[in-house]
């Protein structure tokens, strides 16, 4: 299925959330494509309901000039789950089926899947399906098995941070517990990389319980101690025994109840996920989409690019699939940031 060398046609596609540096790699997957191999890069829309539905266009050198600093991504995406039982009826082709069937006819030689888990999950499975896959690991939670940072999430960090600094001057001059929540369903690491860089004074993550007594009893020490502030940063997932509330929310109620201190909530959101992605993030996704490009011209295909020790690798996508990498509670920086005393709530 495929040729090899000069001519190639390479499908790409973007699924799941958006993040900051989609289109940086992008970029970097075309123009190292065009440039060096000579080979032609097709846009798939929409993620995998591109495929299913054979929604794409050829994209020249030009159409990949001036997306380097922009957010979103340039060929859309979406949260389809083609290998998801949908009940189709007899007579129906299902959705793997549709993809392997475009593929072919679209005369594909690659396919370049860039998204988190769920992603590249599907390219897994694709790719036991016959089709060549190669998977760029994107998520700004961190949490991608097999790789030592994501694109998107250095940029969500800094929004983050930036955000906890500006709290900071509020909760001062207010004498108040300021809690603020930022993404993370499973993985801490946005809250834990945030919370360290603009000095969080509790900082909760998913992978460490935490209990509501120790939070209470650490904010009231710090009033006797005459800090009368105190930061509070959150991962959305930590345990909230509400469904009506977010975390952040629950927490603050909780913490007016138990201390009497007054305290006040922020919900980041979206607001990580969106705009201009920050150099790092820039630099990383040039490097994982040219890599994806000479994974191609070797024909090395059902792997996900990777970086370990700062080296481009590959790493067999049957590795990475339905796993998730999450902050050990033992991690050093969670160590070194307890060692100043900051807390987790444990």
């Amino acid at each position: 299925m495929g040729k090899s060398g000069k001519g190639q046609r390479i499908g790409i596609l973007t699924a799941g959330g958006d993040c900051p540096g989609i289109n940086a790699a992008i970029r970097g997957v075309g123009k190292t494509a065009i440039v060096k191999y000579d080979m032609k890069i097709i846009g798939i829309s929409d993620g995998f309901s591109g495929m299913i539905n054979k929604e794409y266009r050829e994209l020249t050198e030009h159409d990949l000039s001036g997306i380097l600093t922009m957010g979103g991504t340039i060929l859309g995406t979406s949260r389809e789950k083609p290998f998801k039982k949908n009940g189709k009826g007899k007579n129906e082709i299902s959705k793997p089926a549709l993809i392997k069937h475009f593929y072919e006819q679209m005369e594909l030689d690659c396919l370049v899947c860039i998204g988190g888990n769920g992603t590249l999950k599907t390219a897994h499975l694709l790719s036991l399906e016959g089709l060549n896959v190669v998977g760029i690991p994107k998520t700004i939670d961190n949490d991608v098995w097999g790789t030592d940072v994501t694109f998107g999430f250095d940029s969500a960090v800094n929004i983050a941070a930036e955000a906890i600094d500006r709290l900071h001057s509020t909760a001062n001059s207010h004498k108040r517990i300021m809690i603020i929540e930022v993404m993370g369903h499973t993985a801490g690491w946005i809250a834990l990389y945030s919370g360290v860089a603009a000095g969080g004074d509790v900082i909760l993550i998913p992978e460490i319980e935490y209990s509501e007594e120790k939070i209470a009893e650490y904010l009231i020490r710090r009033v006797e101690e005459n800090k009368p502030y105190s930061i509070v940063v959150v991962a959305e997932g930590i345990k909230n025994p509400t469904k009506d509330r977010s975390a952040a929310q629950y927490l603050s109620r909780r913490i007016n109840e138990m201390t009497g201190l007054e305290s006040r909530e922020t919900v980041l959101g979206y607001i990580q996920r969106g705009g201009t992605p920050y150099p790092m993030d820039r630099v990383l996704a040039t490097r994982y989409g040219t890599a994806a490009a000479d994974m191609i011209a070797r024909r090395d295909y059902g792997q996900m690019v990777a970086l370990r020790n700062n080296d481009i690798i590959s790493v067999p996508l049957g590795e990475v699939s339905g796993k998730l990498k999450l902050v050990d509670p033992n991690d050093p920086l969670v160590l070194q940031a307890k060692n100043m005393g900051t807390s987790f709530g444990n």
